[in-house]
């Protein structure tokens, strides 16, 4: 099938552009609005197969767009399951019926991951009804609001390119700093720790950037996410992990970050918050 041209210049950035992509890729929604997505039985993925199905492609034509941009689909969520936790997932989400026992490895897409392959997809009709829904979103923001997003994000790409250039990052020893802090703060004394050391915290930086409390619980949950995907995509070495209490009472690890981390976090802001949240964080004059 030859592929389907952009009407118009705005499309054709949003193919070709990876920073544009970023900019609607939270807009899963738009998904359900041009068609009915049926995921697996866990409500959360689709297969190949199913991704085909919605955008009314050949298989080969989504395994060709996941060849090409493996690297962002995986930021998108794109995962390749083997092992035990493939035989969980068949167990729980495929039929035996058509040969799932014998799979050795599969790919499985998130609606993130479905939405990123139709930003990608020029061989569907489908995928350009999402593309017009997402730049009909797009076009909501104000040329003025636009513009400082795409300013942060060549700030804080600027950073990361010096940071890279620097050697990256080295990872620190983060419980034994917790804990000095933590005893100083009891004494009433000034902890002695280098100051890259301190640890740094999704939610008190999204609070720093000026994000709503309700925006702060929607923003965090994908943001240690995007940090970890820039520090694999820029060869940074990724921070240790650490231990920590949900509301809920349950414990979960994630990544000890830390100050020497700060342009990470904000390259994650320039290019997947800025744009949603305009005026509210100045990379250009942050420390």
């Amino acid at each position: 099938m030859a592929p389907i041209m952009p009407d118009q210049p705005s499309e054709l950035v949003l193919t070709e552009s990876r920073t544009m992509r970023a900019q609607t890729a939270d807009r899963v929604d738009v998904l359900d609005k041009v068609k009915a997505l049926a995921l697996l039985p866990d409500g959360m993925h689709a297969t190949a197969d199913g991704v085909a199905s919605y955008y009314e492609v050949h298989d080969d034509v989504i395994k060709k767009v996941v060849q090409r941009h493996r690297e962002e689909l995986a930021e998108n969520g794109l995962r390749t399951l083997r092992g035990d936790e493939l035989r969980e997932f068949v167990g729980d989400n495929l039929s035996s019926a058509n040969g799932a026992a014998k799979i050795r490895s599969l790919s499985v897409f998130t609606r993130r991951t479905i939405l990123n392959v139709g930003q990608l997809l020029a061989e569907s009709l489908i995928a350009k009804q999402v593309r017009t829904y997402l730049l009909e979103v797009e076009e909501q923001a104000s040329p003025e609001q636009k513009s400082e997003a795409l300013q942060q994000l060549a700030v804080a790409e600027a950073r990361m390119r010096v940071l890279k250039a620097a050697g990256g990052i080295v990872s620190p020893v983060w419980l034994e700093t917790k804990a000095r802090l933590v005893a100083a703060k009891a004494l009433g004394e000034e902890p002695e720790v280098d100051p890259l050391d301190v640890p740094l915290y999704v939610p008190d930086f999204l609070k720093a950037a000026g994000l709503k409390r309700k925006d702060v619980e929607s923003a965090q949950s994908w943001f240690g996410r995007y940090a970890s995907s820039i520090c694999t995509e820029l060869g940074i070495e990724l921070p240790q992990e650490r231990q920590s209490e949900l509301p809920s009472g349950q414990v979960r690890s994630t990544k000890a970050w830390t100050e020497r981390h700060r342009p990470v976090f904000e390259l994650v802001w320039a290019r997947h918050y800025a744009h949603k949240f305009p005026g509210l964080f100045d990379l250009g004059g942050a420390a």
